[in-house]
C-alpha cells in the first residue's frame, strides 16, 4: 500500500449493538465504581505505634524518637555497626543510617494510636472518661502546634456486648473533645478491634453517622480501621470470606484492615512460642485480607513482633535482625504498614523501609521513565506495571526514603505525573507521560 493512502475499515455491526450492550452493563459499571474505587492516592504510614491511654502524653512522640536514637547510640553508633548487624550492603549503609537518624529526629512516629483496648484494659468509668478527654485535648494541641504525627487517633473497645457501651462512650468523649477543641484533624484515625461479624461494622457506621449528625459534620467525614483478630473475620460460619463482607458493611468508611498477630494466632490455637507474623496461619489470614481489600481503597497492615530490642547489645541485635527481617518480608508481600510496639523497633522499621525503596529505586525509575517515553528496554512493561512502579516511588517519597529531586531527575516526571500513573482513574496516562 502506498504512503498517504487511507486504510478502508469495514464493520458488520450496527451502532445500536454497542449501545444495547453498554446499557445492559450500566449497572455493572456503577457497581464496579462503587465497590472498587481504587487506592485513594493518599499517604499510607509505614507503621502504627500503640500507646496505652494512661501512658500517652504530650511528649510521647518526641520520647519515642529520643529513646530510639539512644538505642542507636548505644548499640549501633555508626553506619558500619548498624549495617553489620542488619546485613546492609556497603552502598546502602551510609545513606540508610543517615536517613534513619534524620527520621528519628524529625518525624519518629508516622501513625500513633492511643489505646483504650488491650493496652489499657478495664478501668473505672470516670478514669477512662478522663483519659479519653485528655487524649483529645493533647492530640488537638499537637496538631495546632505542628507537633503531631501525620496520623493520630484512638483504638476503642470492641462491639462485643461486655464492653460495647464503654467503647461507644470512650469514642464519644474523644471525638467530642476534638470537636470542641477546634475540629477534627485531617489525620484522624479510629480503630475498631476484634471484629467478628459484619453487623459489628455496620453498628460502627451507624455510630459515626449519629455523631456526624449530632455535630453537624459532613456525612461520611469519619472513617475507621477494622482490626482482624479472630478466625471468624476471615472465614464465616457459612464458608464465605467474612472480611470481604465487612468492607462492604462499612459503606465506604473503612480505611484499613489491621492484622492482630497475637489475638488471631491464639484464636487458632497457635502456641505462644510460635505466634509470629510469618506463621503460615498469619500468611493465610493476610492473603485473604489482601485479596478482599484489593481495588476497594482499603489498605492492609501487617501485625507486630513482641520480641523487644532491650538488654545487652547482642540481645538487641538479635531482636533488631528479627524485626528487620519481618518488615522486609512484609514489604515484599505488599504489606506496606505494620505495628511497632517499642521505641527500639523504630530504627529497624525505618532501616527496612528505607533499604527496600533505595535498593530498588534506580531500576524502578529507569523502567518508569522508559515506559513514559514509550522507549524500549529489556523489560516489557504494561500500564499495570507503570502503576506499581509509580506507587513504589511515591511511597518511597512519602516516608523519606527518597528525595523529590532525585526522583524527578531519574524519571523526568513530576509528582502529579507519578500520581496520575499510580491512580489512573484520577488522571490520563497519556497526559501523565508528556
Amino acid at each position: 500500500m502506498g504512503q498517504g493512502r487511507q486504510e478502508t475499515v469495514a464493520t458488520s455491526l450496527a451502532g445500536a449493538v454497542s449501545e444495547k450492550i453498554s446499557a445492559s452493563l450500566a449497572p455493572v459499571d456503577a457497581e464496579l465504581d462503587r465497590r472498587y474505587p481504587g487506592d485513594p492516592g493518599t499517604r499510607q504510614p509505614v507503621h502504627t505505634v500503640y500507646v496505652p491511654g494512661d501512658v500517652f502524653d504530650g511528649g510521647t512522640i518526641r520520647s519515642w524518637g529520643d529513646q530510639a536514637l539512644a538505642a542507636l547510640d548505644e548499640h549501633a553508633p555508626d553506619a558500619a555497626s548498624f549495617a553489620a548487624c542488619l546485613g546492609l550492603s556497603d552502598d546502602l549503609a551510609e545513606p540508610v543510617y543517615a536517613r534513619v537518624r534524620a527520621k528519628l529526629e524529625g518525624e519518629p512516629v508516622e501513625d500513633l494510636r492511643v489505646d483504650f483496648e488491650d493496652g489499657y484494659g478495664p478501668r473505672p468509668d470516670a478514669e477512662e472518661d478522663e483519659a479519653a478527654a485528655r487524649a483529645a485535648r493533647l492530640i488537638a494541641r499537637a496538631y495546632a502546634e505542628g507537633a503531631a504525627a501525620p496520623y493520630m487517633g484512638i483504638r476503642m473497645k470492641c462491639m462485643e456486648a461486655a464492653v460495647r457501651d464503654r467503647g461507644i462512650r470512650t469514642l464519644d468523649v474523644f471525638l467530642t473533645g476534638l470537636a470542641d477543641a477546634g475540629g477534627l484533624p485531617d489525620g484522624l484515625v479510629l480503630t475498631l478491634p476484634k471484629v467478628t461479624y459484619p453487623e459489628q461494622v455496620t453498628a460502627m457506621v451507624r455510630l459515626l453517622e449519629a455523631f456526624e449528625e449530632a455535630r453537624g459534620l459532613t456525612p461520611g467525614r469519619l472513617g475507621f480501621e477494622i482490626q482482624i483478630e479472630t478466625s471468624q473475620s476471615i472465614l464465616a460460619a457459612d464458608g464465605t470470606a467474612a472480611v470481604a463482607r465487612m468492607i462492604q458493611a462499612a459503606e465506604g468508611r473503612a480505611t484499613g484492615l489491621h492484622y492482630g498477630t497475637f489475638d488471631y494466632s491464639a484464636c487458632l490455637g497457635v502456641s505462644a512460642a510460635h505466634q509470629a507474623s510469618d506463621h503460615p496461619a498469619a500468611d493465610h489470614a493476610k492473603a485473604v485480607m489482601q485479596v478482599a481489600a484489593a481495588g476497594t481503597g482499603v489498605r492492609v497492615s501487617d501485625g507486630s513482633t513482641n520480641v523487644l530490642p532491650v538488654g545487652p547489645t547482642a540481645q538487641v541485635h538479635d531482636a533488631w535482625r528479627l524485626h528487620y527481617g519481618l518488615t522486609r518480608r512484609a514489604l515484599a508481600r505488599a504489606y506496606y504498614q505494620g505495628w511497632d510496639m517499642h521505641p527500639g523497633h523504630l530504627p529497624t522499621r525505618y532501616a527496612a523501609v528505607f533499604a527496600f525503596y533505595r535498593e530498588g529505586f534506580v531500576q524502578a525509575a529507569e523502567r518508569l521513565s522508559r515506559y513514559a517515553a514509550r522507549a524500549g528496554g529489556d523489560v516489557m512493561d504494561e500500564p499495570a506495571t507503570a502503576k506499581a512502579l509509580s506507587g513504589y516511588l511515591l511511597r518511597g517519597l512519602d516516608c523519606g526514603a527518597l528525595d523529590p529531586a532525585e526522583v524527578d531527575e531519574a524519571t523526568g516526571l513530576t509528582r502529579p505525573a507519578l500520581e496520575a500513573f499510580a491512580s489512573p482513574r484520577r488522571g490520563d496516562l497519556t497526559v501523565a507521560a508528556q
